[in-house]
C-alpha cells in the first residue's frame, strides 16, 4: 500500500510539474493558417518565446497596426528567415525576463517600447535589447506603441535616406496616416517644411494642426500644381512616397531639380507606364527606394541609436512636443474589426491594439 501511495504522488507530482510550467509559457497570440482576409485572423494559444543571447522578452501592453500587416495576412510580404509568423512590427510593454549577455541594463519592469520583424500581435515578445527603447516618462504605454514603426520609418526616411536640409521643401503622401503625420512633426523638428497630400478635408486639417504649411487633398485637385504655386515653381526637394505607380507623373512634375524621391510603399500599384526615366533624367532627379524591415540587425540598431539620441527626449520637451497621433484603439479580440478599419482607409494617426487594458 505505501509503494502505489508513493508511486501515485510521483506520478502526480511529474503531472504538476509538466503542466504548470507548461501552462505558464503559453500565451495568446494572433495566427493566420491560410492568407486572405481579416476574417482569417485567429486569436489562439501558442508557446511563449523564450528570450536568446542579447534578447529581452517584453510583456506586451499595446501594439499598432501597419499596412505592412494588411500585406502579411494576405500572403503577400512574409517576415524575414528566422523571423515570427505572428503578425506586428512594434509593440509597447515591460521587461518580463531578461535573457543572458546583455549589455543595455535593462530591469525587470522597465517601461520599453520596441520596433519588430515580427510577433507584436502577442502577449509576450523577444527582442534584441539593440530594438528597444525607454518609454518617455510622460507617455502611456498605448501612446508608446504608436511610435516605433512610423517614426522610426519616417525618421530613417528623412535623416538616413533623403538626408533632408534645414530649410528644404518635403512632399510627404498620406500626411494623414501613421507615417504622416510622424513626418510632418520631424520635418519641423529638422528645420525644413512639410507640405501633404490626404483624401479628406479632416485629414489635412489634422496634418496641418500637426505643422504642415499646406496640404493637397488629391481627390479634389491636383497636388503636383498645389506643389507648384506653394514652391513658386520650384518644386519639392523631398517626396516622401509610399503610393508608388499611379502617382509617378504626378510626382515627377512636383519635384524640384536634383531632387529626391523616396519610395517606401506601393498602395497606388507597382506598374508603371510612360516616360518615367526620361522625365525623372530631365530633372537629374534622384529615386531612392527603401524598406525598414528586411533591414539587417545592425542597421535597425544604429536607427534605434540616433532615433533615440535625437528625436526621443523631444517627446519630453515641451518646446519641440512631438506626439504620437492615435486614431482609435481596439482590444486583441476585435483584431478582425481592426484591420477592417485600416483597409477601408479610415485612420488618421494610428490604430492601437491594447493587450493589457490602460489604467
Amino acid at each position: 500500500m505505501h509503494r502505489i501511495l508513493h508511486i501515485r504522488r510521483l506520478v502526480l507530482g511529474n503531472a504538476y510539474r509538466t503542466c504548470c510550467p507548461r501552462s505558464a509559457r503559453m500565451m495568446r497570440a494572433v495566427c493566420v493558417d491560410v492568407p486572405g482576409g481579416p476574417e482569417n485572423l485567429l486569436l489562439r494559444t501558442v508557446p511563449r518565446p523564450q528570450p536568446k543571447c542579447g534578447e529581452v522578452l517584453i510583456k506586451v501592453h499595446a501594439t499598432a497596426l501597419n499596412r505592412a500587416d494588411l500585406l502579411q495576412r494576405r500572403g503577400l510580404y512574409p517576415p524575414p528567415p528566422g523571423e515570427s509568423d505572428i503578425i506586428g512590427l512594434e509593440v509597447a510593454g515591460t521587461v518580463d525576463t531578461l535573457g543572458p549577455g546583455l549589455k543595455g541594463g535593462w530591469g525587470r519592469d522597465d517601461r520599453v517600447m520596441a520596433l519588430l520583424s515580427g510577433g507584436g500581435y502577442a502577449e509576450y515578445v523577444s527582442v534584441p535589447e539593440e530594438l528597444l527603447m525607454p518609454v518617455p516618462p510622460n507617455l502611456t504605454l498605448c501612446q508608446a506603441a504608436a511610435i516605433p514603426e512610423a517614426w522610426l520609418t519616417a525618421f530613417q526616411l528623412l535623416v538616413f535616406i533623403a538626408q533632408v536640409k534645414e530649410g528644404e521643401v518635403v512632399l510627404a503622401h498620406a500626411g494623414a496616416s501613421g507615417v504622416g503625420t510622424a513626418a510632418v512633426q520631424l520635418v519641423r523638428l529638422l528645420g525644413a517644411v512639410p507640405v501633404v497630400t490626404a483624401g479628406s478635408p479632416e485629414k489635412l486639417k489634422m496634418a496641418l494642426s500637426l505643422g504642415a504649411a499646406a496640404g493637397f487633398n488629391y481627390k479634389e485637385e491636383s497636388f503636383a500644381q498645389g506643389v507648384h504655386d506653394f514652391t513658386a515653381g520650384k518644386g519639392a526637394d523631398v517626396i516622401l512616397d509610399c503610393i508608388g505607380g499611379c502617382n509617378w507623373e504626378h510626382n515627377v512634375s512636383s519635384l524640384a531639380t536634383d531632387g529626391r524621391w523616396v519610395l517606401y510603399g506601393t498602395m497606388g500599384g507597382r506598374a508603371v507606364e510612360g516616360e518615367l526615366l526620361g522625365k525623372l533624367l530631365s530633372k537629374r532627379g534622384h529615386l531612392l527606394c527603401s524598406l525598414l524591415r528586411s533591414r539587417s540587425l545592425q542597421y535597425k540598431a544604429d536607427l534605434v541609436k540616433a532615433f533615440s539620441q535625437r528625436v526621443l527626449p523631444c517627446f519630453s520637451d515641451q518646446h519641440s512636443s512631438l506626439r504620437p497621433v492615435i486614431d482609435s484603439t481596439f482590444n486583441l479580440e476585435d483584431i478582425t474589426e481592426a484591420h477592417r478599419h485600416m483597409e477601408a482607409n479610415k485612420n488618421t494617426g494610428k490604430i492601437v491594439i491594447n493587450l493589457i487594458p490602460p489604467n
